[in-house]
């Protein structure tokens, strides 16, 4: 079924010491995301960049430094993920590090609720205290949680922006050993990268998915460092043993499938690291596979 997708494009790399991921909407976009999703019917909007603060304008010191930066920007994401949603169109978040997800999936279930498929080779649920990095865009989903900097927790709306029940994290194959406790004591559900190996993709996925059939709206949070190295090398924190290219398009062909998705983050993609764009070349086409393309 034709949706109205709105393009957003989010320039933001103050979310980890490697720079690079501001460039990913530019990459994105040469690889013809636009042009994809129309030829699927679709009425698309790129409604360009938000402003993000120029990282050498910022401390040299990075991390939880650049805390006032990265709020500045969520918000405004926060914004136009509501505005989106109010308008009935589905906003497609083009990123940026992962720290953008505190604003798009605030933003996004500011009226309602959404489940929300983190798709990500990390769990990003650290706080400023458990971080060994201290790196922002690995605290975003705990934030969404309610864990972590007041800043990041109460933006846009104060407190959690999310239940438990309404999140499922795919791909994990890498997690800080306090971030890993962080996630059994909130109750999140996981599925490694073993999971996947010993049962299937596919009946990993429709797992989460019936674990989120209480909810009527699915936002997917797709992290191309979920995918291999082999198959996404374009990405700053790669790591080996991840979803090969056909499992992910089958993950996107399964969410299709439920109607459901109403809102997308892709993100850390780094085209200083890529080989011939080739990482976003995938992004581009697993987001014409979330929204409809199918093989016959």
């Amino acid at each position: 079924m034709a949706s109205s997708i709105r393009i957003i494009g989010v320039p933001m790399d103050l979310g980890q010491s490697r720079r690079g991921v501001d460039m990913g909407p530019s990459a994105l976009r040469y690889a013809g995301v636009s042009q994809r999703l129309r030829k699927l019917g679709h009425t698309v909007e790129d409604a360009g960049n938000i402003s993000v603060p120029v990282r050498d304008t910022l401390p040299e010191s990075g991390g939880m430094a650049f805390l006032p930066a990265v709020v500045q920007a969520c918000e405004l994401m926060y914004e136009e993920g509501r505005k989106a949603v109010a308008e009935s169109a589905i906003p497609l978040f083009i990123g940026g590090d992962h720290s953008i997800a505190v604003g798009t999936v605030g933003g996004v279930t500011h009226n309602a609720p959404s489940g929300l498929l983190w798709i990500d080779a990390h769990g990003d649920f650290n706080t400023p205290e458990s971080s060994p990095s201290g790196n922002i865009h690995g605290m975003p989903l705990a934030a969404l949680m309610g864990l972590g900097h007041p800043e990041l927790v109460n933006l846009g709306r104060p407190g959690p922006k999310l239940k438990a029940s309404d999140v499922i994290l795919i791909g994990a194959r890498d997690l800080d050993l306090e971030e890993r406790r962080l996630l059994k004591e909130n109750r999140i559900g996981v599925y490694t990268m073993r999971e996947i190996d010993e049962r299937g993709i596919a009946e990993v996925v429709r797992e989460g998915l019936a674990r989120l059939k209480h909810l009527r709206r699915l936002h997917v949070s797709l992290d191309m460092d979920s995918l291999d190295p082999s198959d996404a090398p374009g990405v700053g924190t790669p790591v080996p043993g991840g979803i090969s290219y056909r499992e992910a398009h089958l993950v996107m062909e399964i969410l299709a499938d439920t109607g459901c998705v109403s809102s997308i983050d892709v993100v850390e993609i780094n085209p200083i690291l890529d080989e011939r764009n080739q990482t976003a070349e995938i992004a581009a086409e697993l987001m014409a596979s979330l929204l409809g393309k199918a093989i016959l």
